[in-house]
């Protein structure tokens, strides 16, 4: 399966996928509509943005925010699989200096970063897209502590369960793109 980063800087490349069962690529179609939406509200830019991609199969959400202006991205994922696919996808848009793999399960890396406290790692944008059959939401919910105030979190879980909710964020959006949802939520200031 190939993945096509959709526009800014690397726009149109083409980006090796997984074939595993364990991933689920977000669709290209998805894939714009989330950040045409990111493009369009007030108080969010990918200029400059510190992007988590946890979850991260293929690496396409935090690449296509490399290719539309974020300084860096943070890529968590467990699957050996996909770690290779990350690493290769990096190497071929040559951006190893503004990015990082972390080879882990999201559970244990966010718990290290939450109890690292203030010198754990910060993000403006977080993207979660954990598998559907499996949506980790407790260890998802606590990603939310890893945003910096008035960061984002973007969500993907099918459209079957409701919107997960936890004090602290208020979910600014909710968009339905047929079996996939995007929740999008805003970190409260402090």
């Amino acid at each position: 399966m190939k993945v096509r980063l959709i526009s800014g800087e690397f726009g149109g490349r083409i980006l090796e996928g997984s074939e595993s069962d364990k991933t689920h690529p977000m669709g290209e179609r998805i894939r714009n509509a989330l950040f045409n939406k990111l493009s369009s509200m007030d108080d969010v830019t990918l200029d400059g943005a510190v992007v988590l991609d946890a979850f991260a199969g293929s690496g396409a959400l935090g690449l296509e925010a490399l290719s539309r202006g974020a300084q860096s991205a943070v890529f968590i994922e467990r699957d050996r699989a996909a770690q290779n696919i990350i690493k290769n996808n990096i190497e071929t848009l040559k951006v190893a200096g503004n990015t990082k793999l972390v080879q882990a399960p999201v559970g244990s890396w966010v718990k290290k970063q939450i109890e690292a406290g203030v010198n754990g790692a910060r993000f403006d944008i977080i993207f979660a897209d954990p598998p559907y059959d499996d949506l980790q939401l407790s260890t998802t919910m606590q990603l939310i502590a890893l945003l910096q105030p008035k960061g984002l979190m973007v969500l993907s879980y099918p459209g079957k369960h409701e919107v997960p909710t936890e004090l602290g964020i208020v979910v600014v959006d909710n968009r339905s793109y047929g079996n996939a949802n995007l929740a999008f939520y805003q970190k409260e200031s402090v």
